[in-house]
């Protein structure tokens, strides 16, 4: 075993590459010959991640299904945007390809022979391009083989392939299949954590490790090559011993994984420690964009200039910005805001900032980028953020990826709000500029019914300032609160009360997301619960129950917000109307309330189940398709809800 002197990784013997001229040709570049590599391998992974996952469940659970093959296959693959190195491939596949009898070369000697055809890339470079024109073979054959059934010319050029030889055979060599499968996967991994590495601070620092992983990362696709050539030709001299090799890279993986957990934990605590500790918005910015490989920071763009002028992040000194994180869905309500408050923040000494967390884009976000570009500052959209900023944004700023996110940002670095998207979402440009002073304020101006309400019926603004009684209902409550609509003694009494229904589904809707994300809102501010936040849970957990709901409000006030109680307050109006001659209408119906509350549902602790994204939970992938989940937070209480529920005493 060897070890560096740092304590870093050790390989064995085995595993180091001791000839010194060998480790020359991998790591020197005798030209500047560029190549987009993080494209190239997204397009690879691309391909054998799919391929090897079907072969898994063709091999290994017993199915050989077509719906099985075509479902891994349906999703759409990422747009790559960069020239393919055709002539590169051209070079490796000619080293790689199938030879005749008695031509069989040693695979160490074709690496050889590969990386000196490549001298002019880089060492990540060199390994990606052969890894690069194996997934091309490979993709070819899998691709030939699931639509050769109903395309004629990928039929006649299976054939040529030898793709009709290649599945006759495959029930007979099962075994090679499946261990030519775990070495493309484990090779595949190798490449996952070299990349992985190479945006961690101490890439160059790990040469001995890095250098023997692209070299027996590069032998196992010649060999993975040769193995391909022998299912398809028979030729024993061509079948290759694959457990050898995959034992080496799982070896090799085992240290490759340790050292990125490591140098990733220290990286992401560097990070952590110096957003916390910076006192200035130019340095925070610069720690979350700056490579740390480099220590290069890259220029941001000012969309509102004809010309997309380049500016530095110094220009954002004494500015609060707004870092605006796009995910893969936004929706056009959430643009349409963004727009309008786009609009109204240029105006003060306030940026927004578009960072691409998700670099794969849809067409439908590029357009949606185009549309909000001239308004704000923004990264190159093939920028990539460091491995520690990325945990970093994700771990202590909740980002999601099917969410967007704005986290606000003073002039000191220091976050004033979490995400200002479900304020947005609740108030429009009316919350600008989503500090929790500005919150408190709407919210104590407007109420509850009136951030979320004033879509029904615009006059419930008017009502608010006039601190009329309105009556927000929906369900059954709806026949039951026409019982004080001009009512004689409500009328007598001089009493005005506000009755607005929800009945229109689209209303509806809207009014439920602005409660929702209200509730998100009051939640990423503060830990302890507070009287708004308990009305919003409240009101949520009879968003579903049968006999409707209701919110009795005075101005901007909540008195009270019930269910069935309140309908059959409603319904037993004639049983305490009388009570109006020696109390008001808010404590004459607060009173009745009460004393009845003891029989109906209110007395059973609230369910509520809500879409949460301001608690920090990890996403988590489906077992079936591997996408992201939506997750919902249930609140229930511990006890049954045949229980009975005494109050507590004052």
């Amino acid at each position: 075993m060897a070890s560096d002197n740092t304590g870093g990784p050790i390989l064995s013997a085995d595993l180091i590459l001791r000839d010194e001229t060998l480790t020359s040709k991998i790591n020197t570049t005798n030209a500047d010959e560029k190549l987009d590599v993080e494209s190239l391998f997204s397009a690879v992974e691309n391909i054998l991640d799919r391929t090897t996952k079907t072969v898994d469940v063709l091999f290994l659970k017993g199915t050989d299904s077509q719906e099985t093959k075509m479902k891994l296959l349906e999703e759409e693959s990422p747009q790559e945007s960069f020239i393919p190195p055709l002539s590169a491939f051209k070079l490796i596949s000619y080293e790689m390809q199938c030879k005749a009898a008695g031509e069989q070369t040693a695979p160490e000697t074709t690496v050889l022979s590969i990386i000196e055809k490549l001298s002019s890339y880089s060492r990540d470079a060199k390994a990606m391009l052969t890894l690069a024109t194996f997934a091309l073979e490979y993709g070819e054959y899998f691709l030939l083989a699931c639509i050769q059934s109903s395309n004629q010319v990928a039929k006649s050029m299976g054939t040529l392939k030898g793709v009709p030889v290649l599945l006759g055979k495959l029930e007979e060599h099962s075994q090679a299949v499946v261990d030519l499968n775990k070495l493309i996967k484990a090779t595949l991994e190798v490449f996952q954590c070299i990349f992985g590495l190479k945006k961690l601070s101490n890439y160059d620092k790990k040469d001995e490790l890095i250098t023997a992983a692209v070299y027996w990362a590069i032998v196992s696709v010649v060999v993975s090559t040769n193995q391909l050539c022998y299912l398809i030709t028979d030729d024993q001299e061509k079948k290759q011993e694959l457990e050898t090799y995959a034992d080496k890279l799982n070896r090799i993986l085992i240290e490759l994984k340790k050292e990125r957990s490591n140098q990733g934990k220290k990286d992401y605590r560097k990070v952590k420690n110096d957003v916390k500790t910076s006192e200035s918005i130019v340095a925070v910015i610069k720690i979350l964009l700056t490579d740390p490989t480099n220590n290069l920071t890259p220029q941001l763009t000012d969309g509102s200039t004809s010309t997309q002028e380049k500016v530095e992040i110094n220009s954002l000194e004494g500015k609060s910005v707004f870092l605006f994180f796009p995910s893969l869905h936004i929706s056009g309500e959430d643009i349409s805001n963004l727009k309008n408050f786009l609009d109204k923040m240029r105006k003060d000494q306030y940026e927004t900032l578009w960072i691409p967390f998700v670099k794969q884009l849809t067409k439908d976000l590029k357009k949606k980028f185009e549309f909000l570009r001239p308004k704000m500052l923004y990264v190159a959209a093939n920028y990539s953020l460091p491995i520690a900023s990325h945990k970093y944004i994700k771990k202590k700023w909740n980002f999601k990826v099917y969410e967007p996110l704005i986290v606000v940002l003073n002039p000191q670095g220091k976050v004033v709000c979490m995400n200002a998207i479900p304020m947005m979402r609740v108030c429009g440009v009316e919350a600008f500029p989503f500090t929790s002073e500005k919150e408190e304020n709407l919210l104590k101006e407007k109420g509850l019914i009136g951030v979320t309400a004033t879509h029904i019926n615009p006059q419930i603004k008017n009502w608010i300032e006039e601190k009329k009684y309105i009556f927000l209902y929906g369900g059954q409550v709806t026949d039951s609160a026409m019982v004080l609509d001009h009512n004689p003694m409500i009328v007598e009494k001089g009493i005005s009360i506000k009755l607005v229904s929800i009945e229109d589904p689209s209303h509806l809707k809207r009014f439920w997301t602005k409660i929702k994300n209200l509730f998100t809102s009051r939640s990423q501010r503060e830990t302890e619960i507070d009287s708004m936040k308990l009305d919003i849970e409240k009101l949520i957990s009879y968003k579903k129950k049968k006999g409707g709901w209701a919110v009795f409000s005075k101005g901007s006030k909540v008195i009270l917000i019930g269910g069935t109680t309140i309908l059959q307050v409603l319904k037993e109006f004639d049983k305490w109307k009388e009570s109006l001659n020696e109390k008001d209408f808010e404590l004459a119906f607060k009173d009745y309330h009460n004393k009845i509350s003891n029989h109906d549902d209110d007395a059973i602790c609230r369910h509520i189940k809500i879409p949460y994204k301001a608690l920090k939970i990890p996403e988590t992938e489906c077992s079936h398709c591997q996408r992201i989940m939506v997750t919902n937070i249930t609140f229930k209480c511990c006890h049954k809800d045949d229980d009975t529920w005494v109050p507590p005493r004052p």
